[in-house]
């Protein structure tokens, strides 16, 4: 499933996003209900939107992008925003990609002329946002925007493109905003460390709206350490783009354990980082009744923890209700991790490390460390939570 085509380009792209999923068939009008028109729409995008019976104005609107080869429905259906929408009372709006904008209905977040402000894919979201509020006189100070894969991709520069519209953001398996500006570049940002500084990455926001003195979005971002589709590399971009971007360090405030194996590292409330041990490409649900749980499981919707309910608490959706589900560690500095010295193979054995085409590279910085073999011996180094860099010398 890595391998999976971007942008209708499988020999080239070799999975940009795909995050594909079975489409399903779309839920009865009374449940998810298409909008035919909505203002502009430069990005020929479609709206579908989810309305909780009787809710009233002034509240908050989540916009939530679906993956590759995937649907609003499929989001709607999968994600668990519904009923954290039935639960705290706010709109959830549903842009859908379609296959004569991108063969597998990716939103284009490697095209500049799809995801910058006032621009195709971008512009006709914004329009939606517009939409809603008009049509339910809701809160324009309480707007968010998450999404999945290519979603996550299109989230992020959302969020650099209109800081004066989205208040804050989740990224799911997502990529820095204005990675890449063709689908080359989305390929490389996708399996690669940019090797970029975290003021260099704040810089790519900033271009985004030149001269915005505003507050910037906060940012949850979420990211599993076996994700071979959307490399861990990119939650850490992500992590140093928006921690500059706020003026903040790069080292955590706070480190807290949540279910399913996730360690969330917490950046002075402002930027969140969940890092889910073993976790593969997709977003992270935990269907169930309890008080912490939400969505059900299928293509890319992988069981573990609820990610919308615990980015729906970091917008602050719950107004303040949220179960407390996690133990906090007192601030700390960051440490170098575990050093292990190993052959290719015992490190690929032991999660450290994984081979595609007899080449060895390590989880997280996806750094080469040559062929897979008992020979070859490297020693890595884990500096977060499943993420390794060649430490040879240092061990």
């Amino acid at each position: 499933m890595r391998k999976l085509a971007f942008a209708g380009l499988a020999a080239i792209t070799a999975a940009v996003l795909s995050t594909v999923g079975v489409a399903a068939a779309d839920p009865p009008p009374s449940s998810l209900v298409q909008i035919p028109s909505f203002g502009a729409n430069p990005g020929a995008l479609a709206m579908y939107t989810y309305t909780p019976a009787g809710l009233g104005t002034g509240r908050p609107v989540v916009v939530a992008l679906h993956g590759c080869t995937q649907s609003a429905a499929d989001y709607y259906a999968h994600s668990g925003w519904p009923e954290l929408a039935d639960r705290w009372r706010f709109e959830v709006v549903f842009p859908q990609q379609s296959t004569a904008n991108n063969s597998l209905k990716c939103f284009n977040w490697f095209s500049t002329a799809d995801d910058t402000r006032g621009n195709g894919e971008a512009a006709s979201i914004k329009s939606m946002v517009d939409k809603a509020i008009a049509d339910h006189g809701s809160d324009r100070s309480r707007v968010f925007v998450t999404g999945l894969s290519a979603g996550g991709g299109m989230t992020a520069n959302l969020l650099a493109a209109y800081p004066d519209v989205f208040a804050a953001g989740g990224i799911n398996a997502g990529l820095p905003a204005q990675c890449a500006t063709s689908v080359v570049e989305a390929t490389n940002c996708q399996q690669n460390d940019q090797r970029l500084t975290p003021a260099q990455w704040a810089s790519k926001v900033k271009a985004q709206y030149p001269g915005y003195g505003g507050p910037w979005p906060r940012v949850a971002i979420w990211q599993g350490t076996a994700d071979y589709t959307v490399y861990p590399v990119n939650g850490t971009e992500l992590r140093d783009q928006w921690t500059a971007v706020h003026g903040l360090s790069q080292t955590p405030t706070s480190t807290q354990s949540l279910p399913g194996g996730t360690t969330l590292t917490n950046y002075g409330g402002k930027v969140q980082l969940y890092s889910i041990a073993g976790m593969g490409h997709g977003t992270a649900v935990d269907p169930g009744t309890g008080p912490t749980q939400c969505g059900s499981t299928g293509a890319y919707f992988l069981a573990g923890i609820c990610s919308s309910y615990h980015t729906g608490v970091f917008f602050g959706l719950d107004n303040g209700s949220g179960t407390p589900t996690t133990t906090s560690a007192p601030p700390t500095t960051a440490q170098p991790g575990t050093c292990v010295s190993a052959s290719n193979y015992a490190h690929t054995q032991a999660g450290r490390a994984h081979q595609s085409a007899g080449q060895t590279y390590a989880n997280g910085s996806n750094q080469a460390m040559g062929l897979w073999n008992t020979f070859t011996v490297h020693a890595l180094r884990e500096t977060s939570p499943g993420y390794w860099v060649l430490a040879d010398g240092q061990c």
